[in-house]
């Protein structure tokens, strides 16, 4: 619950109330939920009017139902209280840290923010902490707030009013910690306005999310990235990113830990399944995950769960034990050729993808590729310049959530950068099943890029169902 005068209050003192109503003011309201969706709305919510596609019509309907108050940047006339904010974000996130009783408070809180990575060293220490604690996690990929049960996350980052009411959940459950990927969005549109971590945790940065409805500029994307630095208690930092000068010089006063290129803590021998660290964390380790860049993700997140109370021997078993859906997933075909699925997404995560797999597969490489249609068109520039620059490697082209673009016209788009001809085959079953066709030896591979684990593409604003790059590759094995 929480009362009007709280709700006043705590606007006040974050400088964002611009009016309200004197019979709101001067009553004894108060609410027992919070909502920023109108249906839910009745005489007992706090409700939120966001976004550029409200509509006054979902007030009216909300009014309908009971609803006696509003919080909004707009004064839409509808006959019932308004408190003006200046910022509706900002309103929703502490009011509803405040609504749920400040679970951030009662959790050690763990942050992963990158442009790649995020969700992989989000699950190395979901396992490292699971060791001796109760972690919950917040992913891309998995959420769990008790350990036991896993949903699929609609955003990176949950918009405000959702967080803090998993958050809750997580503490009732008696969870001891919580892990979450915090993206640059995040930031942008304050799903964590007010909220400061216990590890911060920068694993690199790249052009990326670049777009009219994401980041302007790069400049904007690495801006509120680095806001992850500022908001936390503690920061680990690889200091083998892009820019990383910038970041050292950022966290210096704060304690932090770097890991990777010219640090104390990195990796000095790496195997394929397994790799020997240097620094707070010396000594060898099993590994499921292959590639040196998932090697720096399990150092990252060990650093953190030192921080956090995890024992070295926490660290070592977790990391031996996890394994992420849609991560570098390795099946292997009749004629011992290898199959990769993985969510190499941009330009940058896929050079590493492809360059990983080459350590190991000497044959005839095959890449199935395509773009997000209507978000971060950047990509597919970079697309096509990591593929010119492996001449040798087959690519075919195909769907990957067009939304409302032309499947065909994306993977013509990819094709334009590159000077040799690439074969494009909308349909991503049947450009996975040519690619399976290709191979004859065990030193082939297919590499299935883009959308790891998920089972849906996303077209016309709809998820339609796809059975899963995975589960469609293992047909025709």
């Amino acid at each position: 619950m929480i009362k009007i005068e709280t709700v006043l209050d705590i606007l006040k003192e974050d400088d964002n109330l611009l009016s309200a109503a004197e019979e709101v003011s001067t009553s004894q309201l108060s609410f027992t939920q919070v909502s920023y969706d109108s249906r839910k709305a009745d005489a007992n919510t706090l409700f939120f009017a966001k976004g550029a596609a409200f509509k006054k019509e979902f007030l009216e309907k909300a009014i309908a139902a009971g609803l006696q108050v509003y919080v909004s940047q707009v004064d839409y006339q509808v006959g019932i209280p308004v408190i003006l904010v200046r910022d509706i974000k900002q309103a929703m996130s502490l009011l509803a840290m405040e609504f749920y009783d400040h679970p951030e408070q009662k959790l050690k809180l763990l942050a992963f923010t990158g442009t790649k990575g995020k969700t992989t060293a989000a699950y190395f220490a979901y396992h490292i902490l699971k060791q001796s604690h109760k972690p919950a996690m917040l992913s891309t990929m998995n959420t769990t707030l008790d350990g036991k049960t896993f949903f699929k996350s609609t955003l990176t980052t949950p918009e405000s009013l959702d967080l803090f009411q998993m958050m809750a959940e997580a503490v009732a459950n008696g969870m001891s910690h919580l892990i979450m990927e915090v993206s640059s969005q995040a930031y942008l549109v304050k799903r964590v306005y007010g909220l400061t971590f216990d590890v911060g945790v920068f694993l690199n940065i790249s052009p990326d999310h670049i777009g009219p409805i994401e980041h302007p500029n790069f400049e904007d994307y690495f801006y509120h990235k680095r806001l992850l630095m500022d908001n936390s208690r503690a920061v680990i930092v690889n200091s083998g990113m892009d820019h990383f000068e910038v970041v050292a010089q950022q966290v210096a006063q704060k304690d932090h830990d770097f890991y990777g290129k010219d640090s104390e803590n990195q990796i000095v021998d790496s195997q394929a399944f397994a790799f020997t660290a240097s620094g707070k964390l010396a000594g060898p380790y099993d590994i499921q995950l292959i590639g040196h860049f998932n090697q720096e993700n399990a150092i990252a997140a060990g650093l953190a769960c030192l921080r956090l109370g995890a024992s070295l021997a926490d660290i070592r078993t977790g990391i031996a034990q996890t394994s992420v859906p849609g991560r570098m997933e390795v099946l292997t075909q009749q004629n011992g050729a290898k199959v990769f699925v993985d969510y190499a997404h941009n330009g940058d995560s896929l050079e590493k993808l492809l360059s990983v797999v080459a350590e190991h597969q000497k044959g005839q490489n095959i890449l199935i590729l395509g773009s997000t249609g209507n978000k971060a068109e950047s990509r597919r520039a970079d697309f096509g310049r990591v593929i010119q620059n492996r001449p040798d490697l087959q690519v075919i082209l195909t769907a990957d959530d067009p939304n409302r673009e032309d499947p065909q016209k994306i993977a013509e788009e990819i094709a334009s950068y590159v000077d040799r001809p690439l074969t494009i085959m909308v349909d991503r079953e049947e450009a996975i099943q040519k690619a399976l066709s290709l191979t004859s030896s065990a030193a082939d591979a297919v590499i299935i890029a883009g959308k790891g684990a998920d089972t849906y593409q996303i077209v016309n604003d709809e998820k339609v169902a796809y059975p899963g790059d995975r589960q469609v590759a293992s047909l025709y094995l």
